[in-house]
Parts: C-alpha cells; structure tokens; sequence
C-alpha cells in the first residue's frame, strides 16, 4: 500500500497495463499449446492405429520384412518402435519426393513433345528424357493411329491425319492414355494390353507399379527390356503418368507446327516444343538401311544406274523436306503463342556435344538435368563400335554422325541436294559441289549454327 502511494499515477497505470497484458498473454500461449499437444496426440493415435491395423503394409512399402504383430491391448511395444516407425515414413516419403521431383524443385509440370521424322536420331534424343526420374516419357504412341487410320497422302486427308494425331496427343499429354485403346489392335480386354509399341523404350511403363507379374502362356509382342511385366495395365499406366511430375513424349508422325498452336494455347498444358532435324542426306542414306524394301529403286539405280528414279519417288523426297522447312519457319518467325515454346535442334550439334545440346533442351524445358541423365549419356554416346541394330541408341555418336557421306555416291547426294536445298540452307547444311568435296573429311557439311535457335 506504501509502494502505491509512493508511485506516481501515471506509472501505476502503466504497470496495471503490463500486468493484464502479461496475464492474457500467458493465457493465449497456454491455448495455443493446449492445441499443439491436442494435434501431434491425434496425429499419433492416427499413425499408431494404422500401424496395428497393418503392420506389414509399411515394411512391405519400405521394401523390408515386417515388425513384430503388436500386443494383444493394441498399443505398440514401446516407444522405441514407434519412433523406428516415424522413421521408414519419413524415409519413404524422402524417397517418393525425389523419385519424383529429381535432385532440385520440380517447379510447374512441364510438357514436352521432341517432333522429328524418321532416322533423323530421334530415339537416341529421346532417351534424354526418359532417363529422367521425374519425366512420364512415350515412344512414339501415335503409331498406332498410324496404323489404324487410314489416310491418304495431300489434301485435306493430310489435314485430317494432323488434325487426328494432335487431338490423340492432347489427351496423352493430359495422362488419358485410354485414348490409345481406340487404336490398338487387338483392341485391350480390360484396359490390359500386350500390344502397346515399343513398351521397352519407356522406363514409366516398365517400372513398378505399372510393371506387374508377368502371366504365362501370354504372347508379348512388345515387352520391357530389363525386367519380365505382365500385360500392360492402362489404368496404372495413367495412374503412373498422373504422378510423374512432368510429361513427354517423342513422335515422328506430327510436322504440321501450326496444327499444334490449340495445345500450346490450352491452359491445362504448358507445352515445349523440341524440333529435331538432321541432314537429309544423312536421313535418306539411314532409311535405306533401315527400310530397305522400300528403297529398292534408289538402290539400285545410284549402285547400278540401270532403274531410274521415279518422279513421284522425287517429289515425296522434297515434300517431306519441304514440310520440315515450313514447320521450322513458323518457329524461328517467333510469333505470338509460340515464343517460349519452339527450339530447333540439329542432330549433328547433338551428336558432336551431347551433354551440351542436353543441358540446353532441358534448360530450354525449364527442369534440371540429374545426374542420371548425365551418367546415361556418358554411357551411350563413347561406345567403341556402333550398337546392334538399327535402332540401337547406344554408339560413339561424335564419330558416327557423318559416317554417311564416306559411303554414299555422290550422284545420290546430288539428287538429295537438288530437292531439299531451301531445307538445307535454312538449316546449315552445306552443299557438296564434288565427289571428293563429299568425302573429305577436312570439309565439314555444317554451317556453325545460330544458339540453339530457342525462340
């Protein structure tokens, strides 16, 4: 009572004031752990009553045997094992996140199409994506609406097959992979398949869980390389696509650029596209390797000159270079929906410096290149003898990629050079005025090119 009396009022005042803030302080901290105590006591209780009611469903997750059954009352054993439990979660969880997000921030699910033609190195590309961890990668899925669709070449049945392949790319893009049952045959029994195309060629559909138990006396036309998987479940393999961070996809069936401005545009999707070219006189020379029925006149007459070459043969040639041309020009223009979104590569800057050109695409994608991929390209791109067979992605790409002109007559190069020149030029590649200018390995064919040509 003294002290009051001694005090001054206004200092009173103000000691009443922190003492009644003091004192609703100290209730609110007593309010906000009362609620923290009351959420981790549920949040254990949830975990405990999961782990009595399947104590082998987490070591079964985690890859390990299981723990001990749980005492008869229902409470684990000890706090021990409790914490041991907590543990594999969280290792567990770790271990999904970087499955699926690689080695960095997964950022915005990206789409990635790699739009090419045919021997222009578009598997071994390809590869460059599905060794991502984080990438739901296809090989070539619109095969088979090449297959089942029949189109007649010009005109608007061209129109239609490009406007048929985008729409089916649009819902693949999106995980529907039940688009693709329209078109396989035999069609699948229950969304399970043994027919899906070159399978092996995408790791997403050979890993678990869309890998499942193989089943005997089932005739697999297309099957996983490195493991034995039953039937192909479109259902996981949608479901697998939906979990995967990103998405891409490898055709060489689409080279209208402009047809696809509707999927570039659609807010679901954001789209990249990766156009990879390479000398025509290269591709031709690959194809009559690889389809050689189908080049028996060419064959023939650069070998023998007896056959001639048949116009139509001629003018498919500087058709397909000509589409090529177009597409590539629309994407260097830069036009509005397409800024961002278009980078052109050469397969021969890829195949000189592949790790390069692949921190490049994927810089272009906007994702992180892992160390995966790096290991997988140091492997595949220094072998010392090409790989076994015409799809082999496996070779010493810097010296393989113009192996082709020491081999192909110079009457050959001069029919190629003649049809697809505005192609050519437009990409880099030099005309070869000579047979020795052709063989020359001192004489490089490529123009340096424009950094790779990301608009």
């Amino acid at each position: 009572m003294e002290i009051r009396r001694s005090l001054p009022q206004d200092i009173w005042e103000l000691l009443h004031c922190l003492k009644m803030r003091s004192k609703y302080a100290i209730l609110l901290v007593f309010v906000i752990s009362l609620v923290i105590i009351e959420k981790e006591n549920n949040f254990i209780s949830r975990v405990s009553d999961k782990l009595k009611q399947s104590p082998q469903a987490l070591a079964e997750a985690n890859g390990t045997e299981g723990s001990p059954a749980p005492a008869e009352n229902g409470s684990l054993a000890s706090l021990q094992e409790l914490d041991a439990a907590f543990s594999q979660l969280r290792s567990h969880l770790y271990n999904i996140t970087l499955q699926l997000a690689g080695d960095g921030d997964p950022g915005p699910r990206r789409h990635i199409l790699l739009m090419a033609t045919t021997r222009t190195g578009s598997s071994f590309v390809g590869e460059f994506f599905n060794q991502q961890g984080s990438i739901f990668y296809l090989f070539e899925p619109l095969w088979h609406v090449e297959k089942t669709v029949t189109f007649l070449p010009g005109g608007a049945s061209a129109v239609g097959s490009a406007l048929v392949y985008r729409d089916v790319l649009k819902q693949l893009l999106l995980c529907d992979l039940y688009i693709l049952e329209n078109f396989i045959s035999p069609a699948p029994e229950g969304h399970l398949t043994p027919f899906l195309f070159r399978r092996g060629s995408s790791r997403s559909l050979c890993e678990e869980p869309v890998c499942t138990p193989s089943t005997k006396k089932v005739f697999e036309k297309y099957y996983c390389k490195t493991r034995r998987c039953g039937p192909l479940n479109i259902t996981l393999a949608a479901e697998a696509c939906r979990r995967k961070q990103h998405v891409a996809l490898k055709t060489v069936r689409i080279r209208q650029l402009e047809f696809l401005q509707p999927l570039v545009e659609d807010p679901r999707l954001d789209l990249r596209i990766i156009q990879l070219v390479r000398d025509p006189r290269a591709v031709l020379a690959s194809r009559m390797v690889a389809f050689s029925g189908k080049y028996e006149t060419w064959k023939k007459w650069a070998s023998e000159g007896e056959a001639p070459l048949r116009e139509e043969e001629v003018q498919r040639l500087r058709g397909n270079c000509e589409s090529i041309r177009v597409s590539a020009e629309l994407g260097l223009r830069r036009p509005g929906w397409l800024r961002g979104r278009y980078m052109l590569v050469r397969y021969e800057d890829v195949a000189r410096a592949p790790l390069q050109k692949a921190r490049e695409m994927y810089r272009f994608a906007g994702l992180p290149l892992t160390p995966q991929v790096e290991e997988w390209i140091g492997k595949n791109t220094q072998a010392p003898h090409d790989g076994n067979g015409v799809y082999s992605t496996c070779k010493n790409s810097s010296e393989q990629f113009d192996k082709w002109r020491f081999s192909m007559p110079f009457k050959l190069a001069q029919v190629v050079q003649d049809a697809c020149a505005p192609a050519m030029r437009l990409f880099g590649y030099k005309l070869a005025g000579s047979p020795a200018a052709l063989a020359n390995r001192s004489f490089s064919l490529l123009e340096e090119a424009q950094p790779a040509w990301v608009t």
